[in-house]
């Protein structure tokens, strides 16, 4: 969805959007990075510190309330403040009863022309938690986080039968005639098929000061099928129906589990490898 200036607003129309998708027959869903809030690491600015809140706050508290009545699996990405000077950037997992079931702080924070991260938020401390949820285990990355193959890896091989990628990424400034949509899309469906896992990418839409967010939300299969798609423009509830014996089947078929060598893998480890 795209989003305005006033955090008020956003909750509300991100909460018709969950009302939408619930009576779709949703019973996972996963909102936008930041949902509450435009994508403000555009630029450098101590106000913004005020708006990361503890937990749980309105835009978590309002998901829980929605999450208990519908009975959904809600994935509310929000700027937490763990203490003054400690901010992340964390998404809370609802359960489908109102309960809180954890939260996974993003660990892979960039930096670059209106990708200002690292003013904002510090590197995750929780590792790669799955839940076990009501309807599914799931894990999740946010944004940066779905371009390391390391992630995926390790969400799979702890259980997760969907990883879900809450995002905020558009235009590149200082590439102004480029976009990273394919190459965006690519990676993270092959995510799901080297893990033999289902992924959903939930990206906004809209333009916000020097940025043009394309949208294109998408969930696909272990075998690197899409199930569902946005356009690059429309505030849009995407729904796919996921046979999870499908995991089980494109496993017995790629053992790339089995024919792991992690013994040889240790130059990973490693910042520089010479």
């Amino acid at each position: 969805m795209a989003c305005g200036t006033e955090i008020s607003q956003n909750i509300d129309k991100a909460v018709g959007m969950v009302h939408q998708a619930a009576a779709a027959g949703a019973n996972i869903v996963c909102l936008q990075e930041l949902y509450a809030s435009r994508y403000f690491p555009q630029t450098v600015n101590v106000k913004h510190y005020d708006l990361a809140r503890p937990l749980p706050n309105e835009s978590v508290k309002v998901m829980q309330k929605i999450a208990a009545d519908k009975k959904l699996t809600i994935i509310v990405p929000v700027y937490e403040c763990a203490r003054s000077g400690i901010n992340f950037n964390t998404v809370v997992i609802v359960d489908a009863d109102g309960s809180i079931a954890g939260k996974f702080r993003k660990v892979h924070i960039p930096e670059g022309p209106q990708y200002l991260e690292k003013y904002y938020f510090t590197p995750g401390d929780l590792g790669y938690p799955v839940f076990k949820t009501a309807y599914a285990s799931i894990g999740t990355g946010i944004c940066w986080d779905e371009w390391f193959p390391e992630v995926a890896r390790i969400l799979g091989l702890k259980g997760a039968e969907v990883i879900f990628f809450p995002s905020a990424i558009g235009s590149e400034p200082d590439h102004p005639g480029y976009s990273s949509q394919d190459a965006w899309e690519t990676v993270i469906r092959s995510h799901g098929i080297t893990n033999g896992v289902f992924v959903a990418a939930v990206n906004r839409v809209g333009r916000e000061e020097g940025m043009e967010f394309y949208g294109g939300s998408f969930i696909s299969s272990p075998y690197g099928n899409i199930l569902a798609r946005a356009d690059n423009v429309s505030d849009q509830v995407v729904a796919a129906e996921l046979d999870l014996k499908q995991i089980r089947e494109f496993r017995d078929v790629f053992q790339f589990y089995r024919d792991r060598r992690p013994d040889t893998y240790s130059e990973l480890l490693k910042v520089i490898i010479d």
